[in-house]
C-alpha cells in the first residue's frame, strides 16, 4: 500500500519513475477517503485520520515530486481533491474543511512553483460514479441512487472517463499556461 501521507513512500514512489523514466512531466494523485459525519459526533482521531489523508498526503506527495520539476523548469502536478471543499456541509464538516484546506495548499504552492515553470493545480470532484463514492453516499440502491443524483443539477453522476478527460488537459502539456486553479468536476453541484 502506497501512503502517500509518509514521507518516505512519497519519495521512493517518485524515485521510481525518475529511476524508470529519467525525469517526470507530470504527476497526479487523490488522496484520502470520502468520511460523512456531524461535527459534534466528530471525535479528535476522525480529525487526525482526515488530515493524514486529505491535508498531510497532498503536503508529501507534492514535497517529493516538484523538486526534479523544478530543477528541469517545467511540470505539471494535478491534486485531485473535493468540490466539497467549496461548499459549507454539516452532514461532512471536517472532510469539506480539509478538502478546503487541500485545494488552498495546492494554490499556495502554485503560486511559488509558477516562476519555476511549473504548473500546479488541482480538480475536485463530487458526485462520481466510483464504488468510494456509492457507498459513502448511501447510493448503492435504487432509491438511494435517486435521491443522490437528484441533488446534482445535471441530474447524473460523473464518469471516471469524464474526470481523467478533464484531468488530461492538466497533465499532457497542452495547456501550460494554466495554474493556481481549482476547476469542479461535479455536474454543477458546486
Amino acid at each position: 500500500m502506497w501512503d502517500l501521507a509518509d514521507a518516505d513512500v512519497a519519495e521512493r514512489l517518485v524515485q521510481t519513475g525518475l529511476d524508470q523514466f529519467g525525469r517526470i512531466d507530470a504527476a497526479t494523485a487523490f488522496t484520502g477517503e470520502i468520511v460523512v459525519g456531524r461535527f459534534l459526533r466528530s471525535t479528535t482521531a476522525d480529525l487526525h485520520k482526515l488530515e493524514r489523508g486529505l491535508i498531510d498526503a497532498p503536503y508529501q506527495f507534492m514535497k517529493a515530486v516538484l523538486p526534479s520539476m523544478i530543477e528541469r523548469g517545467q511540470g505539471q502536478v494535478l491534486m485531485i481533491t473535493s468540490s466539497a471543499g467549496n461548499k459549507v456541509l454539516p452532514a461532512a464538516p471536517l472532510y469539506s474543511a480539509l478538502r478546503a484546506c487541500a485545494t488552498h495548499l495546492v494554490k499556495n504552492v502554485a503560486a511559488d512553483a509558477a516562476r519555476d515553470g511549473v504548473q500546479v493545480n488541482a480538480l475536485g470532484t463530487n458526485f462520481m460514479d466510483f464504488p468510494g463514492f456509492i457507498a459513502a453516499n448511501g447510493a448503492d440502491t435504487p432509491e438511494g441512487l435517486a435521491k443522490t443524483v437528484a441533488r446534482v443539477p445535471m441530474g447524473r453522476l460523473g464518469t471516471v472517463d469524464e474526470c481523467a478527460a478533464l484531468c488530461c488537459a492538466y497533465l499532457d502539456g497542452t495547456c501550460g499556461f494554466v495554474t493556481g486553479q481549482f476547476v469542479a468536476h461535479d455536474g454543477g453541484w458546486s
